[in-house]
């Protein structure tokens, strides 16, 4: 594959906002420690994630991707095929082949914070869709979205799959929505997954898959940190933690210390007692009228929705107001 089939631009790195290094010092520097879940996707941490998917206790991506599947025709009479297909996060770009095959869009634009990652899934599509325009931005969407120049169609569909919305919380998400819809063009739209409320049991299993993917995936956190800083931290003397706040209607992830340690970034002592947390992750969950209400205060018209029969997953079709 021709990496001249993918149009790639650079232009979001400036945008990138405090980087990895800065916003680890300030974190561990919290009285709560904590860290954004965008550093989990490293290329090794986007393998692992795509891994998570794959568990049978992950239920997000499959229900998901069935809905897609189940209301391609529907979603594609609402999109066009004059549109650009802006997916945020693009991940391995599985999801949106869906939407691909179904819409047939002039035009293609994927969004991910993890470079390499990026360019390896958005080759495949070039590969796979000789027909369609596919275009690449490395870059932090979750600050300031901007689209490059010379990527247009005569309306843009912003998908935003997964339930990546719950890794903000309820407030930021508004916040997001709200800057998201300032960067697109009028007639414009959003399409986005969201993981709805459910028992404890299913919610938490997802989240502790037996075979450990997920433990793996939040301790490789850990893993960045010496590769890229130098930390002097020891993975094996943490472990995972993930469960679900029931009043906050959230899972939360976290690194929990197993003794009293001191962990060293660039130089700077960190001490962590025995029993002490870094959080890593929330991941908020919604009823379907709770994030239709949040989405219209961001300034949208939910105008479409479809769900599994077990109501364990929602997708949104919001227009812009």
């Amino acid at each position: 594959m021709s990496a001249t089939a993918v149009r790639f631009h650079d232009q979001h790195v400036d945008e990138m906002g405090p980087s990895f290094r800065d916003d680890t010092i300030a974190g561990l520097g919290r009285e709560r420690k904590r860290l954004s879940p965008k550093y989990f996707y490293d290329e090794r941490g986007s393998r692992l994630f795509e891994a998570i998917c794959r568990q049978p206790e992950y239920y997000l991506t499959r229900t998901e991707e069935s809905i897609l599947a189940s209301a391609a025709e529907e979603i594609a009479a609402i999109v066009g095929p004059e549109s650009l297909l802006v997916e945020l996060g693009s991940g391995a770009s599985r999801k949106v082949r869906l939407l691909l095959e179904a819409v047939r869009p002039r035009r293609y634009l994927g969004i991910d914070i993890s470079r390499d990652f990026l360019l390896e899934s958005t080759r495949h599509l070039a590969a796979d869709y000789p027909w369609l325009e596919v275009h690449a931005a490395w870059g932090d969407f979750s600050r300031r979205l901007r689209l490059p120049s010379g990527v247009e169609g005569r309306r843009v569909v912003a998908f935003f799959p997964g339930s990546s919305i719950g890794n903000f919380a309820p407030p930021e998400a508004e916040a997001f929505l709200a800057g998201l819809r300032r960067a697109l063009p009028a007639g414009s739209g959003v399409l986005i997954g969201v993981d709805l409320i459910k028992d404890r049991r299913t919610l938490e299993a997802a989240y502790n898959d037996a075979a450990g993917v997920t433990a793996a995936f939040n301790l490789n956190l850990l893993e960045r940190m010496r590769r890229e800083l130098g930390a002097e931290i020891e993975p094996a003397a943490f472990r995972h933690l993930a469960y679900y706040h029931e009043a906050a209607s959230r899972i939360e992830m976290h690194l929990v210390s197993r003794q009293a340690q001191l962990v060293r970034v660039a130089g700077r002592p960190f001490p962590f007692a025995a029993g002490e947390t870094l959080h890593t992750e929330n991941s908020c969950k919604y009823s379907v009228a709770g994030f239709q209400a949040l989405a219209q205060r961001a300034g949208y018209r939910p105008t479409a929705l479809w769900t599994d029969r077990r109501a364990l997953f929602s997708i949104h079709y919001l227009a812009l107001g």
